[in-house]
């Protein structure tokens, strides 16, 4: 058994747990709120965050390093002193901007050449480089550096990304043992997550899971979805990777996603979720109810003097009515933005918490029968 991870309960695939980290034990299932730049986009500070019930903050490892730079970071004593949060950080490892900046990058053995995508500035990033990047920031859980595959890939050009992301896994895991026991290193106690990919070919995922199974990494990652494929190959994937992937330490479904890709993917035996789209969303308007998701500028709520959602005890909800949030919008004001984000994050936080419950009770098929049902969803 994992000495940091434990299962408290299953029903069916749906797992519920604890992981022990050194800034506090994450109940699990559990959504990560995305603050890509230390901070979550739409003014949300990191007290709003507690207040919300965010269990675990996500910040980027490629562009802290280009702004502030990972050494600032470092020098004002890691990212929970320079953010003010003293919970758990999840830093990935700048391998999805080898996917999403493929036009200012070249794929090497030994890492990747970037062009800042800020000033063209060139920039070298490899498994160790990320490695140090994130001992910088400090933060609780790193990620391995991978090539996150694009879709459609070949599948010859699949299995030469995968090997290498193994090989660079296995560099990764050398490093952080390194940097770990060094006296200047601010988080000595930091984890790592390897990271499954193969596209959407099941043999290829089931064989790179078996493989980085053997490694006895804190926590198992599966990346390369949620990128162009359509949602029956991301549940076809995830139903072929999980079995293989050691069932004592947590797994983490990389950039997933919307609620119905949570409930989908906690019956699956996913642990960890991230995702920047309640925020963005909630950025533009949309925001997640009881009853599905709703457009808050719409000419309908003009008048309309009841909360977002009167079921939700948010800080939008409790205080401000859908007819004055709309008009923010209308007017530009900041405030908009920041009301329905915190909303947003509270759904998917509050959603994660209702998740939990229903695998303690034994009703997780039941709770997400019912709430699929009432968001309209088929």
């Amino acid at each position: 058994m994992s000495e940091n991870y434990t299962l408290l309960k299953k029903d069916g695939n749906a797992r519920r747990g604890e992981f022990r980290t050194v800034h506090g034990t994450i109940q699990t299932p559990v959504f990560m709120n995305v603050g890509t730049l230390a901070a979550i986009k739409g003014a949300v500070s990191s007290m709003d965050l507690k207040d919300i019930e965010c269990q675990v903050e996500l910040s980027n490892t490629y562009h802290l390093h280009l702004r502030p730079g990972d050494t600032v970071v470092r020098d004002m004593g890691g990212l929970h002193k320079f953010m003010n949060w003293d919970r758990p950080i999840l830093t990935d490892s700048g391998g999805f901007q080898v996917f999403s900046l493929a036009g200012l990058r070249k794929i090497k053995e030994e890492g990747v050449y970037f062009s800042s995508h800020i000033d063209g500035k060139k920039i070298f990033m490899g498994p160790e480089e990320s490695m140090q990047i994130q001992s910088n920031l400090a933060s609780t859980i790193a990620m391995a550096f991978d090539e996150c595959i694009e879709n459609p890939a070949t599948r010859e050009y699949v299995k030469q990304s995968v090997a290498r992301t193994t090989r660079w896994l296995k560099r990764c895991k050398t490093e952080m043992d390194r940097l770990n026991s060094l006296d200047s290193t601010i988080n000595k106690n930091q984890m790592l997550f390897g990271i499954n990919q193969g596209g959407t070919y099941e043999d290829i995922r089931i064989e790179h899971a078996k493989e980085i199974a053997k490694m006895d990494l804190d926590g198992y990652a599966i990346g390369g979805l949620a990128v162009g494929e359509s949602h029956e190959d991301m549940y076809r994937v995830i139903d072929a990777v999980v079995p293989h992937l050691p069932q004592d330490k947590p797994i983490y479904l990389m950039g997933v996603g919307t609620p119905v890709n949570i409930l989908e993917a906690v019956e699956r035996g996913v642990d960890f979720f991230d995702c920047v789209l309640p925020a963005r969303n909630g950025r533009h308007g949309q925001v997640f109810t009881s009853n599905g998701p709703i457009k808050v500028m719409s000419k309908k709520y003009e008048l309309d003097a009841t909360p977002i959602d009167e079921n939700c005890q948010c800080p939008a909800c409790k205080n401000y009515t859908k007819s004055y949030i709309r008009h923010l919008f209308k007017a530009k004001e900041m405030l908009a933005m920041r009301l329905c984000v915190l909303h947003n994050l509270y759904f998917y936080n509050k959603l994660m918490e209702e998740i939990r419950e229903a695998i303690d009770n034994d009703c997780f098929a039941e709770f997400k029968a019912n709430k699929l049902k009432s968001w309209g969803v088929e």
